[in-house]
């Protein structure tokens, strides 16, 4: 009799998905490593224009808000702010004059924020990195509207799996 054990899902990517197995996991490092790169794009840029007064994550935060009043919770949902802390965050830019914040009328616990005059002018720089990106990363980085295309209908792809995996505890 022909033993017939079940294998787990584990197993089968070991025996039969190696290459998958291996760019899965060279995605996974370079997500992670394109988010670190980003923020040290954005504070190169900072220095560069001698502001101090603010760190990379909160510049994309400041960015990220732009002219729209949010929640700390749809400012989460929005961006991804790698080993951040938004509330933190949130509160310094407060306290240094690059947010305002009043309380919800509907929901007393929310917070919402709009930027200032001083943030928008932090959201202006990064908006004028990333325009200097865009007229130059097809020539000097080969990358054309027809690459990012297909780069993003993947990355879509894999944040879908991944909240599926979430949800249906894949």
């Amino acid at each position: 009799m022909k033993n017939t054990v079940a294998k787990r899902p584990a197993e089968l990517v070991k025996e039969d998905k190696p290459e998958l197995k291996m760019l899965y996991l060279e995605t996974l490092q370079l997500v992670e490593r394109l988010h670190r790169r980003l923020l040290d794009v954005i504070k190169d840029e900072f220095d560069r224009n001698g502001r101090t007064d603010i760190n990379a994550v909160q510049a994309l935060l400041l960015f990220n808000i732009g002219d729209s009043v949010l929640t700390a919770g749809e400012l989460r949902t929005r961006g991804f702010y790698l080993g951040s802390n938004v509330s933190y965050n949130l509160k310094k830019l407060v306290e240094l004059g690059f947010i305002d914040h009043q309380r919800s009328r509907v929901d007393r616990r929310a917070v919402r924020v709009s930027l200032t005059k001083s943030g928008l002018g932090v959201a202006e720089i990064v908006a004028e990195l990333y325009d200097r990106h865009i007229g130059s990363i097809d020539k000097v980085g080969g990358l054309d509207e027809g690459e990012f295309q297909k780069l993003n209908k993947s990355l879509q792809r894999l944040d879908r799996f991944w909240n599926d995996s979430i949800m249906y505890r894949l």
